[in-house]
């Protein structure tokens, strides 16, 4: 059975460095009738929960340590047992949202491997939004998941501390948009894009 791509839309609300931000999160789900992989943990895990649906959760892979990417990812872990995958890069964010959870339990690097429903996921190091954002590309699906760094009309945000303007688009330049044009680009926050609509964006 081919990996589907389900994508849940969680809205929550957080304050970063004295800013309440209400938002809405792309959280995403790879995987077939008996195995799943997820692609950030926003706001709430139960409505994570509910749409595994008893299915074996092989990794919980989180694509930067922003809050509303991490807030729901130790309760999802205790809920499904998998591990957290995370870029120790961003480990300052963690260590501030989420001081008395334990630390998350794998390295996300430039180059990990993810397996799934017969599908395989690789991580690209992206830096720009934080130091540690990394995408997911995966080939055989026509497909890579952008966190916040790449969305439909341009990069993610910049404004923030620890991020990096120029690395942003080093990182979309180098690592994504030389991708085939058809990729779908499965975003942290609203509609997807292609990489070929993105390449015609001047940015």
């Amino acid at each position: 059975m081919t990996a589907k791509i389900d994508r849940l839309v969680i809205s929550g609300s957080f304050t970063l460095y004295g800013h309440v931000v209400e938002v809405d999160n792309n959280v995403w789900l790879i995987g077939d009738d008996n195995e799943v992989l997820v692609v950030d943990a926003a706001h709430d895990a139960a409505p994570i929960v509910d749409a595994i649906g008893g299915r074996r959760t092989t990794a919980i892979v989180i694509t930067h340590g922003h809050p509303d990417h991490i807030t729901a990812a130790p309760d999802l872990r205790a809920a499904t047992g998998a591990p957290i995958w995370f870029n120790s890069a961003d480990r300052m964010f963690w260590e501030e949202f989420l001081p008395d959870a334990a630390l998350p339990d794998e390295e996300l690097a430039d180059g990990t491997r993810f397996r799934v429903a017969a599908t395989t996921l690789t991580a690209q190091h992206t830096p720009g939004h934080s130091p540690g954002s990394t995408c997911l590309h995966v080939s055989d699906l026509s497909t890579v998941f952008t966190g916040d760094t790449l969305f439909l009309g341009g990069p993610g945000a910049t404004d923030r501390p620890f991020s990096d303007g120029p690395a942003i688009l080093r990182s979309i330049r180098e690592r994504l948009l030389v991708l085939p044009g058809d990729t779908v680009v499965r975003t942290g926050h609203g509609e997807d894009t292609t990489i070929a609509a993105e390449r015609s964006n001047v940015w």
